[in-house]
Parts: structure tokens; C-alpha cells; sequence
């Protein structure tokens, strides 16, 4: 099989026509200010692509989003890191909203059935940093009579723009009744009152919530059935963020794959130089295959949580080798082609800025590692 094959293969059967759409285009249209990919996306059924086939959606493993993440990265990896963003709240939505004992008629799978069926694009928010918060920490939310009033900035990535639905988690009354409080998703229409995305530029991603008001049926909360055995119920949106390091990983390997793809193209490089990068990638992509055959296996807990982060850290010591060999390789291109070298190499080279960074886990894993529960920084 060439490489890619499989991961190119797995788009054209989940998202019909993608695939080839994708191709027609040269990267920098893809990348561009006015780039169609997030049309295509929608137009595929991309948004569906981690719901369920009972809820309309197109019912991707979690290995199959991973190679559709990686392809999509090959192709026009701005795209494959926003859609992250997206199946994100699409994971953590599936995970509070549907149950084996749901019937599908309550408004929770019915949220998520309609975002499948009409393609809308729902990034998850996380709150800007606070001091002494952490990047999972929920968004303000006071109870009224007619809902939650949910106040908070948050950075969505490029799909501030091209979002209907923006997901943040706040915290809400538990179901008990005792008085303690549990996380939950709003779903905050991207119109609504209240809501306002920063200028064109540095603060373009930037979204605004201020005082906006969320009915209960737009609340989502998790079940009292569907916490964690001997846990409290965030861990569920906390091992949720499994997923985003999973994907991610998968685009940024994307990125760095579309480098490693030009170098295998081009027979005039000697062969060793050709065949170390593809073992360096593909040794990449096997570890984060095992991890997302882990979370396929139900093992979307605290520990598959730590693993991602183990994978996604390992990944990118991988990729800080293999991106400026790649580059150094190609070197002596045409603009053009330079240009879309060093664009692919700074899509390939971001994993790194995307939260948890590396150095602030460092005593939250050696905690866990020494029994202890893990807390995202």
C-alpha cells in the first residue's frame, strides 16, 4: 500500500467527494483567506463524521477520524486543525448525550442529531487562561428563570467565523440536588444576544460571551449513570479531551506527512534519506493508531487521557526531526513549491501550541504517575 493510500482511502468512504475536491485545489488556495475547504467539509458531511449512524451522522472509530484527520492534514492542514476543534465538542456531546438507555427522543441525542443533519460546525471553547485556572476549567453560568446566563472569552481557532454553534463547558447544579455542581456543555448559537467575535487580525478567533442566555434544552449535562465509576462526573469531559489530543496529533502528523510525501516522490534523493523519514512518520501514525484503537476498545478514561498526552508529546519530538530534515531535502524548489514547503512546515511544526504544552503537565503527570488523580494545567 502507498503511503497515504489508507488514510485517503478512509476520507473517500466516510466523507464522499472530498477527497478529490481537496486534490483539485493547490495548497495556498486551500490555505487562503478565501479558501472553499470548510464549505467542501460541510458539503461532505464532515460534521457528522463522529456521530453515531443512528443519530444521522456518519459513525467514524476513533481510528478512522484519525486517518481522516491525518489525510485532511496532507491536503490543507489549517482545515484538518479547525475541524479538531469541532469533532472535539462532537466527542464530548456523544459521550454526555446518549446512553444505551437512551430512545433517542430526548433533547440531548436530538441536539446532536441535528448538528449530523445539517451539517453545522460546533467548535468547543475553552475558556482563555486565568491565573490559577486550568484550560478545562468551566465558564461562568448563573441560573435565571428562563435558563443560564453564561459570561467568558474563548479562542475556537479559524472557526470563530464559520461556526453556528459554539460549545463551552460551564458548571450546573447536579442532579442529586445536594448542592454540589456538575460540568455541562452550552450550546451557544453563534447569533445570539450576547455574543461577539473580536476584529480581523491578532483577535479574529477571539469569541465573546457576555451575559448570554442559554435555555435548559440547549444545556447538555452528564447523566448520573454516565460518571465515572468512583469519580466525579468531569472526569467524563476531562478523559473527552483525549480525543482533541488524539486528532490533533493525527492533522499536524498530516502536515509533516505532505513534507514526507514529497520527499518519497522525488527519486533523485538517495534512498536512506527517503526511507528514514517514512519510518519516522509512520512510526508516529502507529503509536497514535494504537491509542485511538484504545479508545475504540471503551477505554475513554483517565488513563487513556495520560496516554494521549504521552503520544502526543512523543509525536512531537518526532515531527522537531523530521519537519527540518524534509525541508532541508527539498531545498533549491522553485518559489512556489518553497513557498509551500515552508508553509507545510510551520502547519507540521504547531503541535506544540496547542494546549496542554509540555512543561506546565510536567508535575501533573508526575502526580499521576505517583498514584495521584491528573488535572489538566
Amino acid at each position: 500500500m502507498r503511503f497515504l493510500e489508507r488514510e485517503r482511502a478512509t476520507v473517500a468512504r466516510l466523507l464522499p467527494g472530498l477527497e478529490e475536491s481537496l486534490r483539485a485545489l493547490s495548497l495556498m488556495e486551500l490555505e487562503g483567506a478565501d479558501s472553499p475547504a470548510v464549505q467542501l467539509f460541510r458539503d461532505s458531511g464532515g460534521p457528522g463524521l463522529l456521530v453515531p449512524a443512528a443519530y444521522r451522522g456518519r459513525g467514524a472509530t476513533a481510528l478512522d477520524a484519525l486517518r481522516v484527520q491525518r489525510a485532511l492534514g496532507s491536503r490543507a492542514p489549517s482545515l484538518a486543525v479547525a475541524t479538531t476543534v469541532h469533532h472535539f465538542s462532537m466527542a464530548t456531546l456523544v459521550a454526555l448525550a446518549i446512553t444505551d438507555e437512551d430512545g433517542g427522543d430526548d433533547p440531548e441525542s436530538m441536539l446532536v442529531e441535528g448538528v449530523a443533519a445539517d451539517n453545522q460546525l460546533v467548535p468547543f471553547g475553552l475558556p482563555e487562561e486565568r491565573p490559577g485556572a486550568g484550560i478545562l476549567s468551566p465558564m461562568t453560568a448563573t441560573a435565571g428563570p428562563d435558563g443560564w446566563q453564561v459570561s467568558g472569552r474563548t479562542r475556537p481557532c479559524s472557526l470563530a467565523r464559520s461556526m453556528d454553534v459554539l460549545a463551552v463547558s460551564v458548571l450546573v447544579p447536579s442532579w442529586d440536588g445536594d448542592g454540589g455542581q456538575v460540568p455541562a456543555v452550552a450550546l451557544v448559537p453563534a447569533g445570539a444576544d450576547g455574543v461577539s467575535l473580536g476584529e480581523a487580525g491578532a483577535d479574529g478567533a477571539r469569541v465573546t460571551l457576555d451575559d448570554v442566555l442559554v435555555p435548559p434544552e440547549l444545556m447538555v449535562q452528564a447523566r448520573p449513570s454516565a460518571s465515572a465509576p468512583g469519580g466525579p462526573a468531569e472526569v467524563m469531559l476531562s478523559a473527552g479531551f483525549a480525543w482533541f489530543q488524539l486528532l490533533m496529533t493525527g492533522s499536524h502528523l498530516g502536515a509533516v506527512s505532505a513534507l514526507v510525501e514529497r520527499v518519497l516522490l522525488n527519486s533523485r534523493l538517495p534512498e536512506s534519506e527517503r526511507v528514514g523519514l517514512l519510518v519516522e512518520a509512520e512510526g508516529a501514525m502507529s503509536a497514535a493508531e494504537g491509542l485511538a484503537r484504545r479508545i475504540d476498545d471503551g477505554g475513554l478514561d483517565e488513563s487513556a487521557l495520560a496516554e494521549s498526552l504521552y503520544v502526543r508529546y512523543c509525536v512531537q519530538d518526532t515531527l522537531s526531526r523530521v519537519v527540518p530534515r524534509a525541508v532541508e531535502l527539498l531545498g533549491d524548489l522553485d518559489s512556489v513549491a518553497s513557498e509551500e514547503i515552508g508553509h507545510l512546515a510551520a502547519c507540521a511544526s504547531g503541535l506544540d501550541q496547542h494546549p496542554p504544552a509540555r512543561q506546565p503537565m510536567t508535575g501533573p503527570l508526575a502526580a499521576y504517575l505517583g498514584g495521584g488523580p491528573l488535572t489538566i494545567a
